[in-house]
């Protein structure tokens, strides 16, 4: 299983992975770590890196509107160690607006972006050989 999130303001049915900003002095498996439990309700213990996305974007807000963004999202499996996931504090429904188990076999179907399905295939895969 794994939890996914409907970010705020996208439509039924965009589902995509935890994530945000690195804060100052944080090491980024704590902030995934922390993403997971302040966008799902879920806790976790990051187990290991999965890979990175980089992608680019052009700002479409603020004062650095229509500038080219090059940005790099690291992505860690982070194994559920309690929480409710789906119970979401009022600070986050600035950012989201669900947090929904759904069984890790899905990926491809559900996550709505190509690196995300990407990452959780990799996560399938390290899951597959702890099995063994």
């Amino acid at each position: 299983m794994f939890v996914a999130i409907r970010p705020r303001g996208r439509p039924e049915g965009l589902w995509a992975l935890p994530k945000g900003n690195i804060d100052p002095g944080e090491r980024p498996e704590e902030t995934a770590v922390r993403e997971v439990e302040e966008e799902t309700g879920g806790r976790g213990r990051a187990v290991e890196k999965l890979g990175d996305v980089r992608y680019v974007y052009t700002q479409s807000w603020g004062e650095a509107r229509g500038e080219r963004v090059f940005k790099i999202v690291s992505f860690y499996l982070v194994r559920y160690a309690g929480g409710r996931v789906g119970e979401i504090s009022d600070a986050m429904r600035r950012e989201v607006d669900e947090a929904r188990w759904f069984p890790l076999a899905e990926a491809s179907d559900v996550l709505a972006y190509g690196g995300e399905r990407e990452m959780a295939e990799k996560a399938r895969a390290v899951l597959a050989d702890e099995a063994l």
